[in-house]
Protein backbone atom coordinates (compact mmCIF):
# COMPACT_ATOMS: atom_id res chain seq x y z
CA UNK A 1 0.00 0.00 0.00
CA UNK A 2 2.82 2.40 0.83
CA UNK A 3 4.47 1.76 -2.55
CA UNK A 4 1.24 2.61 -4.39
CA UNK A 5 0.70 5.76 -2.34
CA UNK A 6 4.26 6.92 -2.99
CA UNK A 7 3.98 6.27 -6.73
CA UNK A 8 0.74 8.23 -6.90
CA UNK A 9 2.22 11.08 -4.87
CA UNK A 10 5.15 11.37 -7.28
CA UNK A 11 2.76 11.74 -10.21
CA UNK A 12 0.44 14.31 -8.69
CA UNK A 13 2.90 16.44 -6.73
CA UNK A 14 2.72 19.21 -9.36
CA UNK A 15 -0.84 19.89 -10.49
CA UNK A 16 0.21 21.71 -13.66
CA UNK A 17 2.32 18.77 -14.83
CA UNK A 18 0.14 15.89 -13.64
CA UNK A 19 -0.03 13.15 -16.28
CA UNK A 20 -3.71 12.21 -16.33
CA UNK A 21 -3.32 8.85 -18.08
CA UNK A 22 -0.47 7.71 -15.83
CA UNK A 23 -2.40 8.90 -12.79
CA UNK A 24 -5.46 6.88 -13.85
CA UNK A 25 -3.29 3.83 -14.49
CA UNK A 26 -1.71 4.21 -11.05
CA UNK A 27 -5.21 4.17 -9.57
CA UNK A 28 -5.77 0.90 -11.45
CA UNK A 29 -2.99 -0.63 -9.36
CA UNK A 30 -5.51 -0.79 -6.52
CA UNK A 31 -6.85 -3.84 -8.35
CA UNK A 32 -3.73 -4.71 -10.36
CA UNK A 33 -0.72 -4.11 -8.06
CA UNK A 34 1.87 -5.08 -10.68
CA UNK A 35 0.26 -3.24 -13.60
CA UNK A 36 2.70 -1.97 -16.21
CA UNK A 37 1.26 1.28 -17.62
CA UNK A 38 3.15 1.14 -20.90
CA UNK A 39 0.81 -1.21 -22.85
CA UNK A 40 -2.18 1.00 -22.00
CA UNK A 41 -0.29 4.16 -22.94
CA UNK A 42 0.60 2.54 -26.26
CA UNK A 43 -3.10 1.78 -26.81
CA UNK A 44 -3.82 5.48 -26.43
CA UNK A 45 -0.99 6.28 -28.82
CA UNK A 46 -2.42 3.80 -31.32
CA UNK A 47 -5.90 5.33 -31.09
CA UNK A 48 -4.49 8.75 -31.86
CA UNK A 49 -2.29 7.42 -34.65
CA UNK A 50 -5.27 5.74 -36.31
CA UNK A 51 -7.41 8.88 -36.31
CA UNK A 52 -4.64 11.37 -37.20
CA UNK A 53 -4.79 10.80 -41.00
CA UNK A 54 -8.53 11.56 -40.90
CA UNK A 55 -7.95 15.09 -39.65
CA UNK A 56 -7.32 17.93 -42.11
CA UNK A 57 -4.63 20.52 -41.42
CA UNK A 58 -5.93 23.52 -39.47
CA UNK A 59 -9.32 21.85 -39.17
CA UNK A 60 -11.71 23.67 -36.77
CA UNK A 61 -11.93 22.03 -33.36
CA UNK A 62 -15.66 21.27 -33.72
CA UNK A 63 -15.03 19.27 -36.89
CA UNK A 64 -11.95 17.57 -35.54
CA UNK A 65 -13.71 16.42 -32.37
CA UNK A 66 -16.52 14.94 -34.46
CA UNK A 67 -13.96 12.89 -36.36
CA UNK A 68 -12.33 11.70 -33.14
CA UNK A 69 -15.60 10.75 -31.43
CA UNK A 70 -16.84 8.99 -34.56
CA UNK A 71 -13.69 6.86 -34.61
CA UNK A 72 -13.68 6.06 -30.90
CA UNK A 73 -17.36 5.45 -30.30
CA UNK A 74 -18.62 4.21 -33.66
CA UNK A 75 -15.68 2.43 -35.24
CA UNK A 76 -13.80 1.27 -32.14
CA UNK A 77 -16.98 0.62 -30.15
CA UNK A 78 -16.22 2.45 -26.90
CA UNK A 79 -19.47 2.71 -24.97
CA UNK A 80 -20.99 3.36 -21.59
CA UNK A 81 -21.48 0.27 -19.45
CA UNK A 82 -25.11 0.84 -18.51
CA UNK A 83 -25.65 -2.87 -17.81
CA UNK A 84 -23.03 -3.12 -15.05
CA UNK A 85 -22.35 0.49 -14.15
CA UNK A 86 -20.84 -0.24 -10.73
CA UNK A 87 -18.30 -2.80 -11.88
CA UNK A 88 -14.96 -1.47 -10.55
CA UNK A 89 -13.34 -2.31 -13.89
CA UNK A 90 -15.25 0.62 -15.39
CA UNK A 91 -12.95 2.90 -13.37
CA UNK A 92 -9.66 1.29 -14.36
CA UNK A 93 -8.20 2.80 -17.53
CA UNK A 94 -6.41 -0.39 -18.57
CA UNK A 95 -9.69 -2.32 -18.42
CA UNK A 96 -11.61 0.43 -20.21
CA UNK A 97 -9.10 0.43 -23.07
CA UNK A 98 -9.20 -3.35 -23.34
CA UNK A 99 -12.94 -3.90 -22.86
CA UNK A 100 -13.96 -0.63 -24.54
CA UNK A 101 -16.62 0.05 -21.97
CA UNK A 102 -16.67 2.28 -18.94
CA UNK A 103 -18.42 5.05 -17.04
CA UNK A 104 -18.57 8.76 -17.98
CA UNK A 105 -15.31 9.76 -16.32
CA UNK A 106 -13.16 6.90 -17.58
CA UNK A 107 -14.49 7.25 -21.14
CA UNK A 108 -13.84 10.98 -20.85
CA UNK A 109 -10.21 10.23 -20.03
CA UNK A 110 -9.92 8.13 -23.18
CA UNK A 111 -11.26 11.05 -25.22
CA UNK A 112 -9.14 13.65 -23.40
CA UNK A 113 -5.96 11.63 -23.80
CA UNK A 114 -6.62 10.77 -27.44
CA UNK A 115 -7.31 14.43 -28.14
CA UNK A 116 -4.14 15.51 -26.34
CA UNK A 117 -2.05 13.26 -28.58
CA UNK A 118 -3.63 14.96 -31.60
CA UNK A 119 -3.09 18.47 -30.30
CA UNK A 120 -6.81 18.84 -29.68
CA UNK A 121 -7.53 20.53 -26.32
CA UNK A 122 -10.30 18.37 -24.88
CA UNK A 123 -11.08 19.32 -21.27
CA UNK A 124 -12.91 17.50 -18.51
CA UNK A 125 -16.07 19.00 -17.04
CA UNK A 126 -17.12 17.81 -13.59
CA UNK A 127 -20.84 18.11 -14.20
CA UNK A 128 -22.79 16.87 -11.15
CA UNK A 129 -23.55 13.17 -11.34
CA UNK A 130 -22.24 12.65 -14.88
CA UNK A 131 -18.78 13.65 -16.10
CA UNK A 132 -18.53 15.39 -19.48
CA UNK A 133 -15.89 16.90 -21.77
CA UNK A 134 -15.72 20.10 -23.71
CA UNK A 135 -13.77 21.49 -26.64
CA UNK A 136 -13.59 25.04 -27.88
CA UNK A 137 -15.72 25.87 -30.91
CA UNK A 138 -16.08 28.90 -33.16
CA UNK A 139 -19.35 29.81 -31.42
CA UNK A 140 -18.21 28.87 -27.92
CA UNK A 141 -17.42 25.67 -25.97
CA UNK A 142 -19.02 22.43 -27.15
CA UNK A 143 -20.07 19.92 -24.46
CA UNK A 144 -19.96 16.20 -25.24
CA UNK A 145 -21.06 13.09 -23.36
CA UNK A 146 -18.63 10.18 -23.89
CA UNK A 147 -20.95 7.79 -22.04
CA UNK A 148 -23.47 8.23 -24.84
CA UNK A 149 -21.18 8.00 -27.83
CA UNK A 150 -19.64 11.44 -27.51
CA UNK A 151 -22.80 13.21 -28.60
CA UNK A 152 -23.14 16.97 -28.20
CA UNK A 153 -25.20 18.16 -25.22
CA UNK A 154 -27.01 21.47 -25.62
CA UNK A 155 -27.91 24.05 -23.01
CA UNK A 156 -31.52 22.91 -22.60
CA UNK A 157 -30.43 19.33 -21.92
CA UNK A 158 -27.82 20.61 -19.48
CA UNK A 159 -30.53 22.42 -17.53
CA UNK A 160 -32.77 19.34 -17.61
CA UNK A 161 -29.95 17.17 -16.25
CA UNK A 162 -29.11 19.68 -13.55
CA UNK A 163 -32.77 19.97 -12.58
CA UNK A 164 -33.05 16.18 -12.30
CA UNK A 165 -29.86 16.01 -10.22
CA UNK A 166 -31.12 18.64 -7.79
CA UNK A 167 -34.56 17.03 -7.62
CA UNK A 168 -32.90 13.78 -6.56
CA UNK A 169 -31.26 15.53 -3.62
CA UNK A 170 -27.98 16.48 -5.25
CA UNK A 171 -28.38 20.19 -4.56
CA UNK A 172 -30.43 22.82 -2.72
CA UNK A 173 -34.11 23.00 -3.57
CA UNK A 174 -35.16 26.14 -5.39
CA UNK A 175 -31.68 26.87 -6.73
CA UNK A 176 -31.45 29.24 -9.68
CA UNK A 177 -30.33 26.76 -12.34
CA UNK A 178 -29.52 29.46 -14.87
CA UNK A 179 -27.08 30.92 -12.37
CA UNK A 180 -25.69 27.56 -11.23
CA UNK A 181 -25.11 26.15 -14.72
CA UNK A 182 -21.95 28.16 -15.58
CA UNK A 183 -20.40 27.06 -12.29
CA UNK A 184 -20.97 23.34 -12.89
CA UNK A 185 -19.67 23.59 -16.46
CA UNK A 186 -16.22 24.80 -15.39
CA UNK A 187 -13.32 22.63 -16.51
CA UNK A 188 -11.80 20.08 -14.14
CA UNK A 189 -8.03 19.76 -13.92
CA UNK A 190 -6.27 16.36 -13.72
CA UNK A 191 -6.20 16.43 -9.90
CA UNK A 192 -9.96 16.90 -9.82
CA UNK A 193 -10.54 14.16 -12.39
CA UNK A 194 -8.40 11.67 -10.46
CA UNK A 195 -10.10 12.66 -7.21
CA UNK A 196 -13.52 12.05 -8.71
CA UNK A 197 -12.41 8.67 -10.06
CA UNK A 198 -11.25 7.71 -6.58
CA UNK A 199 -14.50 8.92 -5.00
CA UNK A 200 -16.46 6.70 -7.41
CA UNK A 201 -14.30 3.71 -6.53
CA UNK A 202 -14.57 4.36 -2.81
CA UNK A 203 -18.37 4.30 -2.97
CA UNK A 204 -18.28 1.02 -4.87
CA UNK A 205 -15.89 -0.64 -2.43
CA UNK A 206 -17.76 0.63 0.62
CA UNK A 207 -21.04 -0.70 -0.80
CA UNK A 208 -19.34 -4.08 -1.28
CA UNK A 209 -17.80 -4.03 2.22
CA UNK A 210 -14.43 -4.45 0.53
CA UNK A 211 -12.53 -2.76 3.31
CA UNK A 212 -8.99 -3.39 2.07
CA UNK A 213 -9.56 -1.98 -1.41
CA UNK A 214 -11.55 0.89 0.08
CA UNK A 215 -8.61 1.65 2.36
CA UNK A 216 -6.18 1.71 -0.57
CA UNK A 217 -8.56 4.05 -2.39
CA UNK A 218 -8.95 6.54 0.44
CA UNK A 219 -5.17 6.51 0.94
CA UNK A 220 -4.82 7.91 -2.59
CA UNK A 221 -7.59 10.42 -1.93
CA UNK A 222 -5.55 11.67 1.03
CA UNK A 223 -2.57 12.17 -1.27
CA UNK A 224 -4.67 14.68 -3.18
CA UNK A 225 -6.25 16.21 -0.05
CA UNK A 226 -4.06 15.38 2.96
CA UNK A 227 -6.16 17.29 5.48
CA UNK A 228 -9.65 16.43 4.22
CA UNK A 229 -11.62 15.61 7.40
CA UNK A 230 -14.10 13.31 5.66
CA UNK A 231 -11.33 11.22 4.13
CA UNK A 232 -9.69 10.89 7.53
CA UNK A 233 -12.98 9.86 9.11
CA UNK A 234 -13.57 7.18 6.46
CA UNK A 235 -10.01 5.91 6.75
CA UNK A 236 -10.41 5.72 10.51
CA UNK A 237 -13.57 3.64 10.12
CA UNK A 238 -11.79 1.33 7.68
CA UNK A 239 -8.81 0.94 10.00
CA UNK A 240 -11.26 0.09 12.76
CA UNK A 241 -12.89 -2.59 10.60
CA UNK A 242 -9.44 -4.02 9.86
CA UNK A 243 -8.50 -3.99 13.59
CA UNK A 244 -5.75 -1.40 13.09
CA UNK A 245 -6.63 0.29 16.38
CA UNK A 246 -3.72 2.73 16.72
CA UNK A 247 -4.14 3.97 13.15
CA UNK A 248 -7.90 4.38 13.62
CA UNK A 249 -7.37 6.35 16.84
CA UNK A 250 -4.90 8.66 15.11
CA UNK A 251 -7.30 9.40 12.26
CA UNK A 252 -10.27 10.00 14.54
CA UNK A 253 -8.24 12.32 16.78
CA UNK A 254 -7.01 14.32 13.80
CA UNK A 255 -10.52 14.48 12.36
CA UNK A 256 -11.81 16.08 15.55
CA UNK A 257 -9.08 18.75 15.42
CA UNK A 258 -10.16 19.72 11.89
CA UNK A 259 -13.93 20.02 12.31
CA UNK A 260 -16.13 22.13 14.62
CA UNK A 261 -17.52 20.34 17.69
CA UNK A 262 -21.00 20.23 16.19
CA UNK A 263 -19.95 18.81 12.80
CA UNK A 264 -22.43 16.18 11.51
CA UNK A 265 -20.19 13.19 12.31
CA UNK A 266 -18.32 14.62 15.30
CA UNK A 267 -20.42 12.92 17.97
CA UNK A 268 -20.19 9.57 16.20
CA UNK A 269 -16.41 9.90 15.88
CA UNK A 270 -16.05 10.76 19.58
CA UNK A 271 -17.99 7.61 20.40
CA UNK A 272 -15.69 5.52 18.20
CA UNK A 273 -12.69 7.18 19.78
CA UNK A 274 -13.87 6.40 23.33
CA UNK A 275 -14.63 2.79 22.45
CA UNK A 276 -11.30 2.24 20.69
CA UNK A 277 -9.37 3.87 23.49
CA UNK A 278 -10.85 1.28 25.87
CA UNK A 279 -9.89 -1.50 23.46
CA UNK A 280 -6.35 -0.16 23.21
CA UNK A 281 -5.99 -0.15 27.00
CA UNK A 282 -7.34 -3.74 27.20
CA UNK A 283 -4.94 -4.93 24.49
CA UNK A 284 -1.97 -3.41 26.25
Amino acid sequence: MRRLRDSFAELVVAADRCDLARGALTIARIAYPDLDPEPSLRRLDDLAAAVRPRLAAHEPAERAITTVTSYLFEQCGFRGNAENYYDPRNSFLNDVLERRTGIPISLSIVLIETGARLGLPVEGVGFPGHFLVRVGGSAGPILLDPFFGGRVIGRDEMLDRLRAFYAAGGGPAGANLQRVLPQVLQTTEPHGILGRMLANLLRIYLDRNDHLHALETVELMLVLSPAAPEHLRVRGLLYEQLDCIAAALADFERYLTLVPPDAPHATEVREHLTRLARVAVTVH
